[in-house]
């Protein structure tokens, strides 16, 4: 039997921070990629990594092979999953270890729980703390359970740190029994009679007691251990050869020493079967929902063929490590690799529109107004005085004229021919061959499908309430265009209706002439409203002079959806047609609702316009009064005039749409060209005048809740 593997570290696989470009990456997204990793490391900052969430192509491929750099690695999701959070070479143990050796690793690492697994690699179960603690307390009545050991010779001898002196059988497993011979010797044997043990399945702990010695070996047992360091006499020992009685010799005493014998038993017995499992590519919010009702102690992850890969904990998948990722030419979610919004971004580098998602933590954030990501970090490296190396230099350089078609594109800027300038002469290359051979390396429209084409350089936005995707293929000529345009256009509705969007367009633009055809499927209402001349009516429009997705398509594909959304707003905030008499009523005040009859000029009907007239009749009585009248008070004339003068400004203050200061009380200096304020302050105040002398019923009974 092989000796016990010492313990493996308990270690979690170390996350670098991606640096990444969006879906469909172009030049522009994987060498600014390779170029912010190179400054990352040139100004000594470690654990950055460059990544690509997208294909390649057949652009990028030259670039690449021109300056002899490695495609990134490909991240297809970064979203968090089981083979992130487990700890890879864990401590376990195997069917042949014992208890002593799980027992040691459980108190050395205070963990509660080990994974068993067998001598192929596969997971056989666990063994934990609470397992072995009912192997070693036992139930008292059964006392031939707690003498009980299951394991062969090499691993009691091992389990106790003692000497083998003479072994038969050595690597047999078998059910033992435990012995300490504390007894006369005439009780000796009778002791194992009475339990029902037999001879040759006990184990005997003595010391130095040589009648002990030689009875144990007359009565064939298994193996004799002479403990607190004695020696069994050679005579004996001798005699215990004849017999084939396995001897050995251990320097602690016979209370330790049979301890130590029944923590011999082996794992492989005490295994518990129902172990949890998970595979390594599982997603944490499904494996949280597995875990969330189960009691394990432990979370194993295999493999298809059931090999352990590695362990968890509950407390892991609470609090997992995350990912960070460092966006490079985009900021928004819709263009980030899956599961963006799940890890922690740490930086953005970026010149288009800001659509980023917010952040627990602040973060470095760079969005300038260049013609390309890659004229970003080469000025990142000119102002921190680093020298990128040719290889790096060459390739800002095409991410620089790939973006800028050369420095012809609206996007361009001054501070991109510099930069550009600047990076020839690191790089020892002509801008010129550099421009023939990208835009050379092979037509879009020609090698890919009408389907790959239009995902080739794709990119997804929000506006509003709307999703859509703008996808852009630059060509020499139109030429493979018009051969494909119907197909294309095919593509694009599929495109649409697979992901759930508005509309989906396609800028195909031509270098030579700086001009674009745009074709776009889907919703009506956005096609018609495109002021652009039809090439081909409905679906493909010319658009002369853009050639820029980021600084001309998508102003006005901006601009277009506001509009339309205004629209919208303004359609179903506006009231519907009333008719005027009903308008009037609404904003009437309550209490005061005019009749159509006094509206019209005619007399009121007492029918239409007064539910309950006062007795007494009368054209005071007439009067239609206010919803809640004034309290009469006991007040001097003038003092009583003037206060109704007051609760009829006040009430033409509430109910007139003119400001208040054009609305003065009686006996007040007035301006000219107020009539109708005066008008309206008139009627108020005869209203509020007449109130206090109507009846008390017809009071209560006119008078709001």
């Amino acid at each position: 039997m092989s000796s016990v593997p010492p313990p493996l570290p308990l270690s979690r696989s170390a996350q670098p921070t991606y640096i990444i470009g969006h879906k469909n990456p172009d030049a522009d997204a994987i060498c600014s990629a390779l170029a912010y990793a190179a400054f990352k490391e040139a100004s000594g900052q470690t654990g950055f990594k460059p990544a690509r969430c997208g294909n390649s192509n057949a652009r990028i491929d030259a670039i690449l092979n021109r300056f002899g750099a490695t495609l990134p690695e490909f991240v297809g999701d970064v979203i968090p999953r089981i083979e992130d959070i487990m700890h890879r070479d864990p401590f376990k143990v195997s069917v042949d270890d014992t208890c002593a050796r799980a027992l040691e690793l459980l108190d050395l690492h205070d963990v509660r729980a080990l994974p068993v697994v067998g001598s192929d690699g596969r997971l056989e179960g666990y063994v934990s703390i609470f397992s072995l603690g009912d192997y070693f307390i036992p139930k008292p009545k059964r006392a031939t359970s707690m003498r009980k050991v299951t394991s062969s010779i090499n691993a009691i001898i091992r389990s106790i740190g003692g000497t083998e002196v003479v072994s038969y059988d050595a690597t047999t497993v078998d059910e033992l029994y435990v012995r300490v011979a504390a007894m006369e010797l005439e009780s000796f044997g009778k002791s194992a009679t009475v339990e029902g043990i037999p001879n040759n399945k006990s184990v005997i702990v003595v010391g130095d007691r040589s009648d002990v010695h030689l009875r144990a070996i007359e009565m064939g047992v298994r193996i004799i251990i002479v403990t607190g360091g004695h020696r069994m006499k050679a005579d004996v020992l001798e005699r215990a050869k004849a017999a084939k009685v396995s001897v050995a010799y251990a320097d602690t005493d016979s209370a330790t020493t049979a301890w130590a014998v029944r923590a011999s038993t082996l794992v492989g017995g005490l295994v518990q079967r129902d172990a949890f499992t998970f595979k390594p590519q599982e997603k944490l919010s499904v494996a949280r929902r597995r875990i969330v009702q189960n009691p394990a102690l432990i979370c194993n992850v295999v493999d298809e063929d059931g090999h352990l890969l590695g362990v968890f904990t509950k407390t892991d998948i609470i609090n997992p490590p995350r990912a960070k990722l460092v966006l490079v030419d985009h900021n928004e979610l819709s263009q980030a690799v899956d599961g963006a919004a799940e890890v922690e971004i740490t930086e953005v580098v970026d010149h288009h529109r800001l659509g980023n998602a917010p952040t627990h933590q602040p973060i470095l954030f760079i969005n300038r107004p260049l013609g390309s990501t890659c004229s970003i970090v080469a000025d990142m490296f000119r102002t921190a005085d680093l020298k990128p190396t040719p290889q790096i230099a060459g390739l800002m350089m095409c991410g620089i004229i790939s973006d800028t078609l050369l420095l012809q594109s609206p996007t361009t800027t001054p501070l991109d021919a510099d930069l550009l300038q600047w990076l020839s002469r690191l790089a020892d290359a002509d801008a010129r061959s550099l421009a023939d051979m990208i835009f050379n390396a092979g037509s879009v429209l020609s090698t890919l499908s009408p389907a790959a084409a239009v995902r080739a350089d794709c990119k997804l936005y929000k506006e509003g309430e709307r999703r859509f995707s703008v996808s852009q293929v630059e060509e020499l000529g139109f030429t493979n265009f018009w051969k494909c345009e119907d197909a294309l256009l095919e593509a694009l509705e599929k495109y649409r209706m697979e992901n759930g969007l508005s509309f989906s367009c396609l800028l195909v633009t031509d270098i030579d002439t700086q001009s674009s055809m745009f074709l776009i499927r889907g919703d009506a209402e956005v096609v018609q409203a495109i002021t652009y001349p039809q090439k081909r009516p409905p679906d493909i429009f010319d658009l002369p002079g853009i050639v820029s997705r980021k600084k001309q398509l998508m102003p006005y594909l901006g601009s277009l959806l506001g509009r339309h959304e205004r629209k919208r707003m303004s359609a179903e905030e506006s009231p519907a047609e009333v008719p005027r008499q009903a308008r009037l009523q609404a904003d009437a005040p309550r209490g005061h609702r005019p009749s159509p009859r006094r509206r019209q000029g005619r007399p009121p009907s007492p029918e239409q316009d007064d539910p309950a007239p006062h007795q007494g009749g009368g054209r005071r009585d007439r009067q239609r009064p206010p919803a809640r009248p004034a309290r009469r008070r006991l007040l001097p004339r003038r003092r009583q005039r003037r206060a109704h003068s007051q609760a009829s400004v006040g009430l033409a203050r509430r109910h007139h749409p003119l400001p208040p200061e054009r609305l003065r009380p009686r006996g007040l200096r007035r301006r000219a060209g107020f009539a109708s304020a005066r008008t309206v302050a008139h009627r108020r105040r005869r209203h509020a005048c007449r109130a206090p002398r109507r009846p008390r019923a017809h009071q209560a009974q006119r008078q709001s809740p």
